[in-house]
């Protein structure tokens, strides 16, 4: 494992803030597939998906198809594993993280509204999240039972199926009842009250695709809540805690 001093490490940073204008830059073919040829693992099954520059020169961001981003050495002989920080008057800014907030927005542009179920807000919205749920989860539970709040106070929640056990599980199919049903809001808030509700199965529904959209987002529980500018809130928050979050407090 490489060991920087800190003096090297002061370096590393200064030249992150020199050439933060230059990431994300598309490279040119003959260094991506450089790249390709270099970082390419048939029997880890991963391959490269996209090269581009990154904050610091020589060091480009290397996306894996359905695997990791890492921060790889031009010939591809050195790459890193891990979160790149901006270091800014004191503050610490985790410069992938605000890459992947972009890429969980516009994922998220991408799917239509009538797929979710929406609970809108009471009035003028000021805001809206996008949940990640499942019916069996106890603090899916609860964070349900703060949307009514959360309605009041102008925020929008809009629930994405993402069943923890799997496709064909029991949560499964709990979920495809929920969004098959002629007024899933109802049946959803009944169901996460453990009320007993008529199950209907339908073949038009998202909640497989939903699921499998989560994944490649990141989330690996529920509730995951992301925000409308692409933060990604794992687990439970009160509609207190929420509207502090959202900045609307």
């Amino acid at each position: 494992m490489l060991k920087l001093t800190r003096k090297a490490l002061y370096a590393l940073f200064m030249s992150v803030l020199a050439t933060t204008a230059l990431a994300g830059a598309p490279v040119d073919k003959a260094t991506a597939d450089k790249l390709s040829a270099a970082l390419n693992s048939p029997a880890m099954g991963l391959k490269v998906g996209t090269v581009q520059t990154s904050e610091i020169p020589g060091v480009y961001e290397v996306q894996f198809e359905a695997g990791p981003m890492v921060y790889a050495t031009e010939d591809g002989k050195f790459f890193i594993l891990g979160d790149l920080f901006e270091v800014n008057n004191g503050q610490y800014i985790n410069l992938a993280e605000k890459r992947r907030d972009a890429e969980r927005i516009a994922v998220l542009n991408g799917v239509d509204t009538a797929d979710m179920i929406v609970f809108p807000a009471e009035g003028e919205t000021l805001a809206h999240i996008s949940v990640f749920t499942d019916i069996t989860c106890f603090y899916c539970q609860k964070l349900h039972k703060e949307v009514p709040e959360l309605n009041k106070r102008g925020i929008e929640v809009r629930y994405l199926a993402y069943p923890r056990s799997g496709v064909d599980s029991p949560g499964y199919r709990q979920l495809v009842g929920a969004w098959c049903s002629d007024n899933p809001q109802d049946t959803l808030t009944r169901m996460k009250n453990k009320e007993s509700v008529p199950s209907r199965q339908c073949d038009d529904n998202p909640v497989a695709e939903q699921y499998q959209l989560g994944q490649e987002m990141g989330v690996r529980g529920t509730p995951a809540m992301v925000t409308e500018t692409g933060q990604m809130i794992p687990g439970y928050q009160s509609a207190d805690q929420l509207m502090v979050t959202l900045g609307l407090n």
